[in-house]
């Protein structure tokens, strides 16, 4: 798990918790988000860089080294932009793994056409409900 180049896009809880635990382990991490006051969520041995900026525009991924990347992990709080992005860095800059969080179980199957792996905190938590509600008390 060490040693890899990773990008995140959102500097939210998720993306600077990913960010935090994953530099700590080793990883060289880029963050990238449009809100400059996001990275104080990111712990001060934090030893990754940042970037303020639009991760929709391509000169924003270009900064961030996206070609070099071994994975992407895309954590913004839209599914439409986590989508976009997620589809840019497998098409255009062939990042070979690619991450991305959407809220909506009907864009999980989109991206999963596409190679893109899915994390849908919706249909996880739904699962959970059932698994809690089948369970014997």
């Amino acid at each position: 798990m060490n040693n890899r180049y990773i990008v995140i896009v959102g500097c939210g809880r998720l993306g600077s918790h990913l960010a935090n635990k994953l530099s700590k382990c080793g990883n060289s991490v880029v963050i990238i988000d449009r809100d400059e006051s996001n990275f104080g969520k990111l712990s001060p041995e934090f030893s990754g860089f940042r970037i303020e900026g639009d991760a929709t525009q391509i000169d924003v991924l270009q900064s961030a080294k996206l070609g070099q990347a071994d994975i992407l992990i895309a954590t913004a709080h839209e599914d439409n932009t986590n989508m976009m992005i997620a589809q840019v860095a497998k098409k255009v800059f062939g990042v070979t793994k690619v991450i991305a969080r959407v809220f909506d179980p009907k864009h999980e199957e989109v991206l999963l056409k596409l190679d893109i792996e899915v994390i849908c905190p919706t249909a996880a938590a739904a699962e959970m409900f059932l698994t809690a509600a089948n369970r014997q008390s």
